[in-house]
């Protein structure tokens, strides 16, 4: 009886150190997961200038509004040679998103991943010998939509995912996690028009299909050859001039009392159409 009492205690023990151990182990990624989230934003005027000169990829500057002194004239003309979205902002925007609380007016925020060019991703297309598939996302503004979108574009074999520069979330680092390492073989360009490069690849044979409720049943349309599939906003949906630049839409079914997919199970959806057809 008593070497079984005795079992059982180490056994209680055993499991409380796993327990513990398996608690520390959560802590420390979360840790690391707040300092990677840290290290996507660069604060403070050289630390920013030095950036840009070491040629890393800047989503987008914060900079205080009315502020444009010498050094601060200097960060602008980088910002605007590598056409990095610049945002003026109020005092305490500036505070609220500095974790230094020392920004000196200027905060920078990186992106997870480099983005890659337009021309990267057909040429990608074309090392595969096979017709361009890409996806479009039409001011994807929640990361987890954007890193769930990629996760798909690149199990569905897309040759890569276009953004557009305003009005959409970019490369953070709560992307990348969503996107499951997709983000690693799925090239992202980040455009300053979706509209001007639509009308730019129609010139290279692809046409584009959007999805909106009020297009043509998705099993009925030919969605076969070089192709765009055109993702629209959570809330909102595709904006009135892209919609107008789509060859088609496409609709999804819909059984249930809700009249809406989140965008990343509609991207899906249609995406997996488009690769029964390319496999037909």
């Amino acid at each position: 009886m008593e070497a079984e009492t005795r079992e059982k205690k180490m056994r209680v023990e055993e499991m409380k150190t796993e327990e513990t151990g398996a608690e520390e182990t959560r802590d420390e990624e979360t840790k690391i997961g707040q300092a990677r989230e840290a290290e996507t934003k660069i604060e403070g005027r050289n630390a920013v200038l030095e950036a840009f000169r070491a040629g890393k990829t800047i989503d987008k500057l914060y900079v205080l509004e009315h502020c444009q002194d010498g050094p601060v004239h200097t960060i602008l003309r980088e910002a605007k040679k590598h056409d990095t979205l610049i945002q003026f902002v109020a005092r305490e925007r500036l505070d609220q998103l500095s974790e230094t609380k020392k920004h000196q007016g200027v905060i920078a925020v990186l992106a997870a991943y480099k983005y890659a060019q337009v021309e990267d991703i057909l040429a990608l297309a074309a090392k595969r010998g096979e017709p361009p598939f890409l996806f479009l996302l039409d001011g994807i503004e929640d990361p987890h939509n954007l890193g769930a979108i990629i996760r798909t574009a690149n199990l569905a074999g897309a040759h890569g995912v276009i953004i557009p520069k305003r009005r959409a979330v970019g490369l953070t680092a709560t992307v990348a996690k969503a996107s499951a390492g997709a983000l690693n073989y799925t090239p992202v360009a980040k455009v300053t028009n979706l509209n001007t490069v639509m009308k730019e690849l129609k010139e290279q044979g692809v046409w584009f299909v959007c999805a909106d409720m009020g297009g043509t049943t998705l099993y009925d349309l030919d969605l076969k050859g070089a192709i765009g599939l055109v993702i629209g906003s959570e809330g909102e949906g595709v904006s009135k001039l892209v919609r107008q630049n789509c060859d088609f839409a496409a609709s999804i079914p819909m059984k249930g009392d809700i009249d809406s997919l989140n965008a990343s199970v509609a991207a899906g959806v249609l995406a997996y159409e488009i690769v029964r057809q390319r496999m037909s």
